[in-house]
């Protein structure tokens, strides 16, 4: 066992690209990545899920990576009569019945071919299938080809698309539709049109869905491959409905199939999610931890992560936090935002690592989900502990505002603008201020050059005197009678560029 195990994981080693996504995907995980990923994940498939099926696929795709040139019965093999080894467990009784021997040297013994499996979709659930997956086979060299496929409805069939609700005007929960894909029996097979496609159901031609335009210069527009909606064009009785698929014969296997299916929405997903995927805060402190925890090899000690409280799909502040079980990261992404994207656009990407992000290997992480009702709207960030506790992240501008408001001394204001009750401008001159106080005080105020005092108590400096004003204020105050026709009827004052001191104020 473990002879073996060791041999199948240096097969893996040596395997290309598209050995390495045959594997994963017969085995029904995922195929995208770099070629170090794919290494990685198949040696951990390898490694966790060990059996004879997988032997068998990782021996297979060695053999056709590094065929077999020595002995003549590898030169005699009939062309398409794939290698048979004996299962793991070598009994007599498996040996007995499924050797054949010839001349010594066992024959080779041809395996059925597998039908082809499609993969499931998240916001598809299969009722019924009313048309196996079957291969279009093209009729002729023309480039294109019409290949037509009948089916019936049952009864039963016919009411439950009836009878089902209505998601959105004209289309209904319950649907039957149409899916294409690669004619491959490796594995689970994602949907895939064929080039040219066109969709005729009775004699009418059904919508397929269009490209995405693409707003990058030199990137060719993407076409979603999704399941086609045949149900409005369908006789629901027991009369025979033939579907006719135009496609593009360019080389390529195609395989159609036709399913009676539930449809579900954004919301349905969510309630599901909600549901069965739940990270509890305890679990998700434990991986916090984990993270966190010191390794004595490691040359740099982390003794924070730091998360943002903001959904990287919408820029906006996270409702329902959630993120991808095998993805390493702890950001998450807000979790309804995300549905609804996949389920006008399906891509299923983690939009903080760009990896591979299925709706099976989602949860909600319910220790964040704590921390937003916790925290107020204006903080965006937080930094998890050492110990699997948390703590605010304030934005620096904030920070240097409160620095500032705490360093700031306390300084006296002094008032050098008082309205006067009349409403206009105030008089920057004492007697304005005093109104009929007598000659002394503006005297007083004109040699001294300090500041009076009002009468609501604020200081008040009059700016527009100068060497003139000082002299004219000692000479009203040597004049008794200058001073009681001035407490009569104020004269303006004026400077020396010949203007109204009580209409300049300075602030």
């Amino acid at each position: 066992m473990a002879a073996e195990l060791v041999e199948a994981m240096n097969m893996v080693k040596s395997f290309r690209v598209s050995d390495l996504q045959t594997l994963l995907a017969s085995m029904g995980r995922s195929k995208s990545g770099l070629k170090q990923d794919l290494v990685g994940r198949a040696l951990r498939l390898v490694q966790t899920e060990y059996s004879p099926e997988l032997l068998k696929n990782v021996r297979q795709l060695y053999e056709s990576r590094f065929p077999k040139t020595s002995g003549w019965l590898a030169a005699r093999r009939p062309e398409g009569v794939p290698v048979a080894y004996s299962p793991l467990s070598h009994s007599p009784t498996a040996t007995s019945q499924g050797a054949d021997y010839l001349n010594g040297i066992s024959k080779p013994i041809p395996t059925p071919a597998a039908e082809v499996k499609l993969v499931p979709l998240p916001f598809y659930q299969t009722l019924e299938t009313l048309l196996s997956p079957t291969e279009l086979i093209a009729q002729n060299n023309e480039k294109l080809q019409d290949s037509q496929c009948i089916f019936e409805l049952t009864p039963n069939q016919a009411d439950q698309i009836r009878n089902a609700s209505e998601l959105r005007p004209g289309i209904r929960s319950i649907q039957v539709v149409l899916r294409i894909c690669y004619t491959d029996s490796i594995g689970v097979q994602e949907d895939q049109y064929p080039p040219n496609i066109a969709v005729k159901v009775n004699q009418s031609y059904c919508h397929v869905p269009g490209y995405y335009p693409s707003n990058k210069p030199g990137v060719e527009p993407r076409r979603p491959c999704r399941p086609v909606n045949i149900t409005p064009w369908l006789h629901l009785s027991s009369v025979t409905n033939r579907v006719t698929v135009t496609w593009g014969n360019f080389g390529k296997r195609y395989s159609v199939a036709v399913y009676l299916v539930r449809v579900f929405t954004a919301a349905d997903l969510f309630s599901q999610l909600k549901l069965c995927s739940v990270e509890s805060a305890e679990r998700c402190r434990e991986r916090i931890q984990d993270k966190l925890r010191f390794d004595p090899e490691s040359e740099i000690a982390t003794t924070g992560l730091r998360v943002s409280l903001i959904c990287p799909l919408v820029k906006m502040r996270l409702g329902v936090p959630c993120r991808v079980l095998t993805c390493a990261h702890l950001q998450c992404f807000d979790a309804v935002f995300f549905l609804q994207m996949n389920e006008k656009k399906p891509t299923w990407t983690c939009p903080v690592c760009d990896k591979p992000a299925p709706f099976e290997l989602l949860t909600i992480d319910g220790l964040l989900s704590e921390i937003l009702k916790e925290t107020s709207e204006d903080i965006e960030e937080i930094e998890y502990l050492t110990d699997g506790s948390w703590r605010p992240i304030r934005d620096d501008k904030e920070r240097d505002r409160e620095r500032e408001r705490s360093n700031t001394p306390e300084y006296p204001v002094v008032d050098i603008c008082i309205p006067e009750a009349n409403g206009h401008s105030p008089a920057h001159s004492s007697t304005s201020l005093t109104g009929k106080s007598g000659s002394s005080s503006v005297g007083m105020a004109g040699v001294t050059g300090g500041p009076a005092v009002a009468p609501g108590g604020g200081a008040v400096v009059d700016l527009t005197l100068d060497s003139s004003s000082e002299e004219e204020g000692g000479g009203a105050g040597g004049d008794s009678e200058d001073t009681e026709d001035s407490a009569d009827s104020p004269a303006p004052k004026r400077g020396r560029y010949n203007y109204d001191k009580d209409l300049v104020t300075a602030y």
